[in-house]
């Protein structure tokens, strides 16, 4: 019984993870109808400039705490992350708005490989280690539970909850989902859509910075191809819990996040990843719009 309960810890840690890159996924799909595949090199980018800011910030000062340098950690790359997710929004995505849905796919799978080789050119091809930076490990009643994953589902629980508010309780909110349900209503109602877009991609770049950042936390290293793997189980996330749904991304990303540990606990660990695509697929014969989706309405 500890061992399972101890899976359900590990698979609630990489959940929490997955969960924040979804709902990046989620929200730029749920306004503007487009999977942005760069979101995770985004995350990893986010992490990188993690990592920079923790080798900066040992460079400079002989010790600072841990607290410290993991707020300021997820500030740089949030800032860093929301810049880069801006920029392509204005330059690669904007322009594509209202062409073909096959050309802003394209420029999306172009961004995400540019910021791979970019970060490959810029950090080199190596793995990235850093120090443990937080290595307590509680028992609690046989099971192991170690500090840096209270602070990845501390801070994830945290997020969700200022995320909620924001969405749902805020003319920000308000905005992004009137965005949502027609733009061109909701431009006709003098919503700038254009600034409500990026705003977006803002917001989702910053959620997948803090999980960069937790990601480099937890495993204490990252090299510049992390953002493919994190980032399509995301996508799988987003997708099993109902693309277009925030708390679906969630759902999604923790069952994700449970299916590989419980797979790699009790089978081979070769397969963990055939294990959570086969149960998306599962999934999606009998629940065509996800776990929480929306059957998605054309409209006339």
């Amino acid at each position: 019984m500890e061992y399972f309960v101890q899976q359900l810890i590990n698979g609630l840690t990489l959940g929490s993870i997955y969960g924040l890159i979804a709902i990046g996924y989620t929200m730029v799909y749920g306004i503007i109808g487009m999977i942005n595949f760069a979101h995770g090199d985004i995350f990893m980018v986010g992490a990188f400039g993690a990592l920079i800011t923790f080798l900066v910030l040992v460079g400079l000062f002989y010790s600072v705490p841990v607290v410290v340098a993991l707020l300021v950690m997820m500030i740089v790359a949030m800032l860093l992350t929301s810049l880069y997710n801006w920029t392509i929004e204005k330059v690669a995505y904007r322009p594509l708005r209202g062409s073909f849905r096959l050309a802003p796919l394209i420029t999306a799978i172009g961004m995400s490989i540019a910021l791979s080789n970019f970060v490959q050119v810029t950090q080199g091809p190596r793995n990235k280690p850093i120090p443990p930076m937080i290595s307590k490990v509680y028992d609690v009643f046989g099971i192991s539970i170690s500090a840096k994953q209270i602070v990845i589902v501390v801070v994830t629980t945290a997020l969700l909850v200022i995320f909620w508010y924001l969405v749902n309780k805020t003319s920000l909110g308000r905005a992004q989902r009137a965005c949502e349900q027609d733009r061109k209503m909701a431009a006709l109602l003098g919503i700038d859509v254009d600034k409500t877009i990026s705003i977006t991609f803002i917001m989702g770049a910053s959620l997948a910075a803090v999980a960069g950042t937790l990601y480099l936390m937890y495993y204490g290293v990252v090299v510049f191809s992390d953002g493919f793997v994190p980032g399509v189980k995301a996508f799988t996330a987003a997708v099993l819990g109902g693309i277009g749904s925030i708390p679906g991304a969630v759902l999604g990303g923790l069952l994700i996040g449970f299916i590989e540990s419980m797979w790699s606990a009790y089978f081979s660990i070769d397969y963990k990843d055939v294990a959570a695509f086969s149960i998306l697929a599962i999934v999606l014969i009998f629940l065509p719009s996800g776990l929480m989706g929306r059957p998605e309405v054309e409209k006339v």
